[in-house]
């Protein structure tokens, strides 16, 4: 029986010629992540057990970017806690203040994950780095990842979505997954792979496919995997320094089904609250009030995210009545949109422009909503109390729509401004 490309690599790091779908494996694994919030609860168990070394102080990333610069007393102590550790076992990844970015954005950025990789973080959205064809997938398993570098998994089925057509203007990545989730609902990929395939992929720049394998948990997925072509090569060019292998899954793999996707049918397309799975096209939607817009995080935040937000606020303002927030994903991503003039748009505009940070994505800080408030934002959950009061509200939407929202005053369809 054929693999598909996640079993593949599971049973390569588990030292198997094959696997099949609900195996249980433990396998070797090449990075183990954790943030600021995650981290310290792994580090006070790995210090409970009595554990004194980590497997590979170069197979281990822990970055500070979920309350930081941190908020309160609380995000300070764990901060410390996580500086502490780093500093024990001299921790080659470790990324403070002023170092940092928001993890899902640093850690491909950095060069940390390859293709053909096996990755555990201590966080839902690791399997962002399925769009360079590497196995990652959130994790608890954090502490004992540390300590011996292994973890065990049961091998999921598979889901496999083809791809097909090109986008219209003002649609991308973020669309694609939220009509995915639409179609499926939060549960439809449920400990399954979330694998793409078909010639749409190659419409798809490295910043779509990020941030559609960033919300394949969303779907209740294990993980979401894209196939290796030139455009992951080229990303990946002078910043893995390491050899990798890409995976392709075999002719007769089986799968549970298959989703076809046509990209030209695709409209922007937004998450109502409080599921992602609540989709709507922007045209259903349109005058919908808002309060706020956030556009960035490790869903939305990337160079790309920016450029497209910024071509819309360009010369125009934010409404009045509402707050737009701008994070860049990373320092990299943030310099290189000084560079490019897109800070002095969005400020022009009348936007607050953020250090890296997930900030109001989990309602940590920069931008909690108060009683009653909506927001339009790029992040990827938009369950009740996710950034603010339990009758707040949030819309998820793609940075162009977040932008065109800003500008309207309303949800808004870019193509109509």
């Amino acid at each position: 029986m054929g693999m598909t490309m996640t079993q593949k690599i599971l049973a390569k790091h588990a030292g198997l010629t094959s696997v099949e779908a609900g195996q249980l494996i433990e396998a070797k694994l090449d990075l183990v992540l954790g943030n600021d919030i995650t981290a310290p609860v792994a580090i006070t168990e790995f210090d409970k057990a009595g554990l004194t070394q980590v497997f590979d102080k170069d197979k281990i990333a822990i970055v500070l970017d979920h309350s930081v610069p941190c908020k309160d007393i609380k995000s300070a102590q764990l901060c410390a806690q996580a500086r502490d550790f780093a500093k024990r076992f001299d921790i080659t990844h470790f990324y403070d203040v002023g170092q940092m970015g928001v993890e899902h954005a640093l850690i491909p950025e950095k060069g940390l994950a390859a293709p053909g990789e096996a990755i555990i973080g201590a966080d839902s959205h690791t399997c962002t780095y399925g769009a360079l064809g590497a196995f990652s997938m959130g994790s608890t398993d954090m502490a004992a990842g540390m300590a011996t570098g292994l973890a065990w998994f049961k091998v999921p089925s598979a889901i496999k979505v083809t791809l097909t057509g090109k986008f219209a203007p003002y649609v991308s990545g973020k669309d694609v997954v939220l009509h995915l989730i639409g179609r499926i609902g939060v549960d439809g990929a449920l400990y399954k792979s979330l694998e793409f395939a078909g010639e749409g992929v190659a419409e798809l720049t490295m910043d779509d496919r990020f941030t559609i394998a960033n919300m394949a948990i969303e779907a209740g997925a294990k993980n979401g995997i894209f196939p290796v072509d030139d455009l992951t090569r080229e990303y990946l060019q002078g910043r893995v320094d390491r050899p990798w292998e890409a995976v392709e899954p075999d002719a007769d793999a089986v799968y549970d089904q298959e989703v076809v996707i046509d990209l030209s049918t695709l409209r922007p397309t937004v998450a109502l609250p409080h599921l992602p799975s609540n989709t709507r096209t922007v045209d259903e939607v349109a005058g919908m009030p808002i309060q706020q817009v956030v556009i960035g995080s490790c869903t939305n935040g990337r160079l790309k995210d920016l450029q497209e937000s910024a071509a819309i606020l360009k010369g125009r303002k934010v409404a009045k009545g509402v707050r737009c927030i701008v994070l860049p994903a990373t320092q990299q991503i943030m310099m290189d949109a000084m560079a490019q003039g897109l800070i002095q748009i969005f400020i022009e505009a009348g936007c607050a422009v953020s250090t890296p940070t997930c900030g109001p994505c989990l309602g940590g800080h920069m931008g909690v909503l108060s009683n009653g408030e909506r927001a339009v934002s790029t992040t990827n959950r938009n369950f009740v109390g996710r950034m603010g009061p339990t009758d707040s509200e949030i819309i998820l939407a793609s940075p162009a729509v977040a932008a065109a929202s800003a500008v309207a005053g309303c949800i808004a369809d870019p193509a109509k401004l």
